[in-house]
């Protein structure tokens, strides 16, 4: 894939077991695919292709099921697809099941030192962040307390403050602002925007149309866990109501 793509997706396919019970065997996992069609599986999303320049804003759009989250942790590298590939150039700042990652024992101080640490931040630059990531999160009075006491509003609050400071030239967003209240909403709708005007990649998943419409100018419609339609955002609106 040459620079000028930020993200390169092509006949991307993955599969999930409808049920826990049992496991694939190791011969089946390296047989050919077109040899093994367990019946207790389905393909989450298959064939999809798409490519982003950087710069761009991508909303993804689609009933619940149909695979839009399964599609950012795929180009999170969170999940491995089962066929095709997916490309990414430069790192992703993941904004999706933001509060997976941080340890329940530890204090907030301490998991926003680890989280940052893990997400390629040195130490140098948390402990330059460390005093605004407290600020946006409006935690200040809950930097000694362990994380597994937060409410979820503040977890959620914390989580988007580290990953938020983060310099990775791509953003994957998907539906994590919903647990917030009105006002940290706006606050992180603006931080968006920061990052936005500074050249970010956004690919964000959302069923708020204000929201694809306010940061998004190219949609991407999920149905039938395929990739039904790549058009401008407005379109793609158009054609998911119209299904729905």
């Amino acid at each position: 894939m040459g620079d000028q793509f930020a993200i390169e997706v092509d006949s991307l396919g993955v599969r999930f077991r409808r049920s826990r019970r049992g496991r694939r065997s190791i011969k089946s996992m390296f047989a050919d695919p077109k040899h093994r069609t367990p019946k207790d599986e389905f393909w989450a999303l298959r064939d999809v292709s798409f490519q982003v320049r950087p710069g761009e804003s991508i909303g993804v759009v689609g009933r619940n099921g149909q695979g839009k989250s399964t599609l950012l942790k795929l180009v999170a590298g969170v999940l491995l697809p089962d066929e095709g590939s997916v490309q990414v150039n430069g790192g992703v700042a993941p904004l999706i099941e933001i509060t997976g990652g941080f340890v329940g024992d530890l204090t907030v101080r301490e998991n926003v030192r680890l989280t940052s640490g893990l997400h390629g931040m040195s130490k140098a630059q948390v402990s330059e962040r460390y005093d605004g990531i407290i600020d946006f999160a409006e935690l200040e009075e809950f930097q000694d307390t362990p994380y597994r006491h937060l409410s979820n509003g503040m977890k959620v609050r914390l989580a988007f403050a580290v990953v938020s400071q983060l310099d990775e030239p791509i953003m994957l967003v998907d539906e994590v602002l919903a647990v917030g209240d009105k006002a940290f909403r706006e606050k992180c709708y603006t931080r968006i925007d920061e990052m936005l005007s500074a050249g970010r990649t956004l690919f964000f998943v959302s069923h708020r149309e204000a929201d694809l419409r306010r940061f998004c100018d190219r949609g991407l419609y999920i149905r039938d866990h395929r990739l039904a339609m790549d058009a401008p955002i407005e379109q793609v609106l158009t054609t998911y109501n119209s299904d729905t």
